[in-house]
């Protein structure tokens, strides 16, 4: 079983400091979720972790093995794939030309595994990025990191704008993925999607985490929800 451990991450956007001693832990086939307002600094923790943003103090731990200081492509080769939330699908390639250039020879997903996953993808699987509707689109990024063979995936914002039968379509999704052993770190302003999925929680506010919980736990915490939460 894998393990992602985040210690004490520090990270800044030039003299702003961003993160301020961020800690939470993920494990294989366990689904986390990261709460919090915008602005709070998830998206930065995500970034973080994958090297996009500089951690600056602190460690990323995968199976014992700190991460902090490598590159971009050493950190996704050990097995740590973001989806960020801008999605970042290539317009000009097609559905399947965009999955095939992330496979990874040793991934256990196929082509045939995410269309069976992902039938709205296998259907336009001849159609360009662009021709794509949103929640396609999302479906895309997602599938496109799984053929790339993580051990934990991290997801920003993947229900945002979406209708909610696509929602419900990508509730059922990270619930396989779940099942077949993968660790999703989940940034998510939908409340509802969060409890109906997540093992654990945590809420971050002004780059610190204030509160941390099971599914359980969490459902009770009608007073951390109104004070961290609630718009």
């Amino acid at each position: 079983m894998s393990k992602l451990v985040i210690n004490n991450l520090h990270s800044y956007y030039g003299k702003s400091h961003i993160l301020n001693g961020i800690e939470l832990a993920i494990e294989s086939g366990e689904i986390v979720t990261l709460l919090g307002r915008n602005g709070a600094g998830k998206t930065t923790t995500l970034k973080t972790i994958v090297g996009v943003v500089k951690a600056q103090e602190g460690s990323v731990q995968l199976n014992g093995e700190n991460l902090v200081g490598k590159e971009i492509f050493e950190i996704a080769r050990k097995g740590i794939s973001l989806v960020p939330e801008h999605r970042g699908i290539f317009g000009i390639l097609s559905v399947e030309e965009n999955l095939r250039i992330a496979i990874d020879t040793n991934s256990p997903w196929s082509l045939e595994d995410i269309y069976k996953m992902f039938p709205r993808l296998k259907e336009r699987r001849k159609n360009g990025g662009n021709a794509l509707s949103g929640g396609e689109q999302q479906m895309l990024a997602i599938a496109r990191a799984l053929v790339n063979n993580p051990n934990f995936l991290l997801l920003d914002e993947p229900t945002e704008g979406l209708a909610p039968v696509i929602v419900d379509e990508i509730v059922r999704i990270l619930d396989q993925i779940r099942a077949a052993g993968v660790g999703v770190l989940l940034v998510e302003q939908n409340l509802s999607v969060c409890e109906k999925l997540a093992d654990k929680h945590y809420v971050v506010e002004l780059g610190e985490i204030v509160y941390q919980g099971s599914k359980a736990e969490f459902s009770k915490q009608d007073d951390i929800k109104s004070r961290y939460l609630a718009v």
